[in-house]
């Protein structure tokens, strides 16, 4: 396979942020996004760099002759050879590049526990980056201005393959219109029964006055909920390591809280709140369905909440979007944290030695707050102005500082601000916005199985992943019982090979959390 055939390929010239001297020293961080963009004056000096990257695309194609891109190019020698890939086909792009052979020298993985990424690093398709990075000396950004632990987290086997993508831990939150809630008088939820309550009133109740029985409670999306699963999973407990008896680590999705979470969204689709198509509907057709006031409740990035209310208001004046403060479920609360990390760089091992040092340098260099910022909001006086000591993009920072921004090839520096505000808000919008999800950070977990591996999994369940889901589905909308699907669950925990992955997964969790 020729990954080079129909590709959207751009060629553009990055920033090399800051000159190595200094590069310690931005990691502190920077009040002006276009500071760290200045600074790349002085790698403009050295060689240029020139590399193939493959990443996910979660915007059009960028214009790289735009202004946002053509400071870049301007003030530095970098070349940057970028296969953009719909984020929805990314990773069966993924699969298919890595079966073939013919890998990028920089490759985006989603998700560092996927089977086929795992296999190919056990294949050796991938450098092990642990002699380059040793004990960090020379990538004082990478080490400081990453999540404490994450490095940790990386390791396959002991070794370091992948460069981690920082985020925000703070990210997806369980939205909810906060006018309907009013509308109804009804209190906010601090529980999963008073949610169900309130979106059962609300499903029956016509909330835009139409006359019709038509609006969502819930939107599904791709299997369940998409981000909003493990959301919902927390609160049953299922974020938090189960064990069985022979103390192997249960696998997050054939637990008995997964279960449980099952038999709840089974009860939410019998009453008409959980949407009928939940398992079929894409994310463009869910993000549809609550732009035009057509539901009641979502799960997506708490940025977005400022960006839906705004498309809502345009068919119903009076929306609020919100997200919910944490609830308490029969295990947990309603708050999954990300992983401080979104997947990974991987450096293939056709690559050169030396360029492999280069492009741990090239992300060394740009793993500042100064980087970050430009990437969330481009050139001052062009893609943004300040007002009240925040930037608010102007009209063409919102055409041109997108989703695919300069993160998209490097690792950004980690803080937990930056998928809870949305530029595009005022200050004081944004301002009680991160008040209202401090707590979120306090109470939240993140799932293990993000990070833990097992080469059992990785042989075993693909089996067995697609036949799960269909049990899943069926079990939702009753075309078979809670005793069928636990009996299936059961049958599955039960195989020796699901003994064994479980083993594993306990002495991986052991290693990388030292519990």
């Amino acid at each position: 396979m020729n990954v080079n055939r129909n590709r959207n390929v751009v060629t553009m010239s990055m920033l090399l942020a800051v000159s190595m001297g200094l590069a310690a020293g931005c990691g502190s961080g920077g009040k002006d996004a276009n500071s760290g963009a200045s600074a790349g004056k002085d790698a403009a000096a050295g060689p240029v760099l020139k590399v193939q990257f493959m990443v996910p695309s979660y915007a059009d194609v960028p214009d790289m002759n735009n202004e946002y891109w053509s400071k870049f190019q301007k003030e530095s020698k970098s070349q940057l050879d970028v296969e953009w890939i719909p984020s929805g086909d990314y990773d069966t792009k993924f699969d298919l590049v890595l079966a073939s052979g013919n890998i990028p020298e920089v490759i985006v993985a989603n998700n560092i526990t996927r089977p086929t990424l795992q296999n190919a690093v056990k294949q050796g398709a991938f450098w092990d980056l642990t002699p380059f990075l040793g004990d960090f000396s020379k990538y004082p950004n990478l080490k400081n201005n990453s999540y404490k632990d994450v490095w940790n987290y990386m390791k396959t086997d002991g070794k370091i393959y992948g460069v981690p993508r920082n985020r925000p831990q703070i990210d997806v939150s369980i939205k909810m219109r906060k006018d309907w809630l009013d509308k109804f008088k009804l209190p906010m939820p601090t529980t999963l029964d008073e949610y169900t309550a309130a979106l059962k009133t609300i499903v029956n109740g016509d909330p835009d006055g139409n006359g019709k029985k038509d609006t969502v409670g819930l939107i599904g999306q791709g299997f369940l909920l998409a981000d909003g699963d493990g959301s919902f999973l927390a609160a049953f407990g299922g974020l938090d390591p189960i064990y069985d008896k022979e103390g192997g680590l249960i696998n997050k999705q054939l637990t008995p809280n997964y279960t449980s979470m099952v038999d709840y969204f089974r009860g939410l689709y019998t009453d008409g709140i959980l949407s009928k198509d939940f398992s079929l509907i894409k994310q463009t057709q869910a993000e549809e369905m609550f732009n035009t006031g057509r539901a009641a409740s979502y799960a997506r990035n708490i940025w977005r909440d400022y960006s839906f209310e705004q498309e809502i208001k345009k068919v119903q004046p009076e929306a609020q979007v919100i997200s919910l403060p944490p609830m308490k479920g029969p295990g947990g609360l309603s708050i999954q944290l990300s992983t401080p990390f979104s997947g990974a760089f991987y450096i293939s091992k056709k690559v050169p030695e030396q360029k492999v040092k280069q492009i741990l340098d090239f992300f060394e260099r740009t793993t500042t707050m100064e980087q970050t910022d430009y990437n969330y909001y481009g050139i001052e006086g062009v893609h943004y102005q300040l007002a009240d000591g925040q930037q608010q993009l102007t009209d063409l920072g919102k055409k041109q500082v997108t989703a695919n921004g300069t993160g998209a090839i490097f690792p950004l520096a980690y803080n937990n601000k930056m998928k809870v505000l949305n530029p595009a808000a005022p200050k004081a919008y944004n301002d009680a916005k991160m008040k209202s999800v401090e707590e979120y950070a306090k109470v939240g977990k993140f799932d293990p199985f993000s990070i833990i591996n097992s080469n059992a999994w990785i042989a075993s369940w693909p089996k067995y992943s697609t036949e799960w889901q269909s049990m899943v589905i069926k079990a939702i909308v009753g075309q078979i019982s809670m005793d069928e699907y636990k009996a299936y669950v059961d049958k599955i925990n039960n195989s020796p090979d699901f003994k064994k992955a479980y083993q594993e997964f306990a002495a991986d969790y052991k290693e990388k959390f030292g519990k």
